[in-house]
């Protein structure tokens, strides 16, 4: 009996353990950024990490391995979207307050344009066979810009435009519009909504992710709290889960097959995809009440969160390591 106690406890030793999903690497702090912060891009050669501070009027540029804040974009009007472009150098910002898209050099950070669209300029994507930047704005629209600012089309549609995607193999775009209360399908190729998709039953449909080569597109819903998973080639709900309250900015990891739903209830939900119909919870990390934005970055294998400032604490931005 003791030589089986012995080797039960060995056993349970050596184990391996479980390790979370998502490990916090650094903290880099964002003194004197006030307010609720917004969307960010990456410049993956250089480690610079853009961050849309709305609430402050500023875009802040991070060096991300020195882990400090390295420049500031001052006199901006509630930037939302943020986009940099390392083929042209570019970075694009889009605001809401004034409804401009403004543009900037990357490296002197010198502004070289701005552009008014109309109110609520807000999520920027780029299609990079096209070379076309896409804005989302207004009461209903995307704009597509060439990568100089000049505005080539327009897609309508019935309500504002939050979080979208592109396809890179196919030409849809797929478009959450809470409003009414729908993800519109658009064809880039003629400017105009193919489809129409339901949510599941759930209201507030504001981020969104896509798996392309999986067919699978994830939205996050806020009324109820769900991730709603649809087939993008039937348009139908193959999940529907509950997540993190208050979500802003969901991103599919490809290689590791997980989904990241960022949370203002103070939690990034972490789900496993085991097949295209199957998902599971398999961790919620707690992070700060408010923190809804994030970027991941599939080169780095990094997720970064934005915390707003609360008193004494100064905003920051929280790197986790994908593990």
């Amino acid at each position: 009996m003791r030589l089986l106690l012995s080797l039960f406890t060995f056993a349970a030793i050596a184990a391996p353990q479980s390790s979370p999903p998502l490990r916090l690497r650094k903290t880099i702090p964002l003194p004197d950024v006030q307010g609720r912060i917004d969307h960010m891009s990456l410049d993956a050669s250089n480690g610079r990490l853009f961050v849309a501070a709305l609430g402050n009027n500023t875009v802040e540029v991070i060096d991300i391995e020195k882990g400090e804040r390295i420049h500031t974009i001052p006199n901006l009007r509630e930037p939302q979207g943020v986009l940099y472009l390392p083929d042209n150098n570019r970075l694009y910002v889009a605001n809401g307050e004034d409804g401009t898209l403004r543009l900037f050099d990357g490296l002197s950070y010198k502004p070289l344009k701005t552009v008014k669209l109309g109110n609520d300029a807000d999520n920027l994507r780029f299609d990079v066979k096209g070379k076309h930047v896409y804005v989302g704005y207004g009461a209903g629209a995307l704009a597509v810009m060439s990568e100089d600012g000049t505005t080539l089309a327009e897609i309508p549609l019935d309500g504002h435009p939050e979080s979208f995607q592109l396809e890179n193999n196919g030409k849809r775009i797929f478009v959450n519009v809470p409003r009414t209360r729908k993800v519109a399908v658009t064809d880039r190729t003629t400017s105009s909504v193919v489809s129409t998709w339901s949510t599941d039953g759930a209201l507030s449909n504001y981020p969104m992710a896509l798996d392309e080569a999986d067919h699978r597109l994830f939205i996050v819903c806020r009324l109820p709290a769900r991730l709603v998973v649809l087939d993008t080639i039937t348009g139908k709900p193959v999940g529907n889960f509950p997540v993190v309250g208050d979500s802003d900015d969901i991103f599919y990891d490809q290689a590791r097959k997980r989904v990241y739903a960022i949370g203002g209830e103070g939690a990034v939900s972490v789900f496993q995809q085991d097949d295209p119909d199957h998902y599971r919870e398999i961790a919620k990390i707690t992070t700060e009440k408010g923190a809804r934005t994030g970027f991941f970055s599939a080169e780095r294998g990094e997720l970064f969160v934005a915390v707003r400032s609360t008193d004494p604490r100064p905003a920051e931005i929280r790197v986790y390591a994908v593990d």
